[in-house]
């Protein structure tokens, strides 16, 4: 798990940090998903706090209470996640890079050559491969 800023609320980061987790299949379907008590200890937090953070996944229905167990990875989270994050990519990155290439003259040919030159520098950079 990553480590906690001062960009937001405390139970919001835990939260997010939680949904990163199921978005990469870090925790799978149906895992148990730490406790309040765990997170609060973990992240050295009120354990109000880190309940909040598990409330907010339960509501967004990626997690479900199993009375007595705990709480686990809701069946399809990871997909409905991962939709959403798409469709979030697109509108904040994909729509306006073809917005700005419109304006500027790029056609689609080019513009597919610089992002494919774009992701082979990262993957370099990274020490990744294609």
């Amino acid at each position: 798990m990553s480590h906690l800023d001062d960009g937001g609320p405390i139970f919001a980061q835990i939260a997010a940090e939680l949904a990163n987790q199921i978005a990469d299949g870090s925790v799978g379907e149906g895992e148990r998903v730490a406790s309040s008590n765990e997170l609060a200890a973990f992240y050295r937090v009120n354990p109000a706090t880190a309940a909040r953070s598990l409330t907010v996944l339960l509501d967004e229905g990626l997690v479900e209470k199993r009375r007595g167990v705990g709480m686990f990875v809701a069946v399809g989270a990871r997909e409905r996640l991962v939709e959403a994050r798409r469709r979030l990519f697109a509108e904040r990155y994909v729509r306006p890079l073809v917005v700005e290439a419109e304006r500027l003259g790029i056609g689609w040919d080019e513009l597919v050559e610089l992002v494919g030159d774009e992701l082979s520098s990262v993957q370099v950079t990274a020490g990744g491969g294609a």
